[in-house]
């Protein structure tokens, strides 16, 4: 089960990526970025662990119809975010795969320099 530790961990080792906490009235707000792009959300505190990741607008609805533990994404456009929720009944391999997928939406997005930074740096783990 991907408990808020792992979760962190997932986010930080996508290249280039940071954690930030901009919100002063969400004080626990992770919001984990790529060149300056917000790909996740989480309050790492809050039970049950949720997040918030950026998906595709053809692959969301498919991915909330198959699994109740998604729903669109909470405050967020909800034809691009999904809001998960961790309780150990969705697989590993798809919440990792669901961040990685958000993460590669955002850096799609980046400017041509800014991807070809993080093409050279190092590889993340898998």
């Amino acid at each position: 089960m991907i408990d808020a530790e792992a979760l962190r961990a997932v986010c930080l080792e996508q290249n280039g990526a940071g954690e930030e906490f901009p919100f002063p009235r969400s004080p626990d707000l992770s919001v984990f970025k790529v060149g300056g792009k917000i790909f996740a959300l989480t309050n790492l505190t809050a039970t049950p662990l949720s997040v918030s990741l950026k998906c595709d607008p053809e692959l969301a609805p498919q991915l909330r119809a198959a699994h109740p533990e998604i729903i669109p994404g909470y405050h967020l456009n909800k034809r691009h975010w999904n809001t998960v929720t961790l309780t150990g009944s969705l697989p590993d391999r798809l919440v990792r795969e669901m961040i990685e997928d958000s993460y590669d939406l955002v850096v799609a997005g980046l400017p041509r320099a800014q991807r070809l930074r993080l093409d050279r740096a190092e590889p993340r783990r898998s």
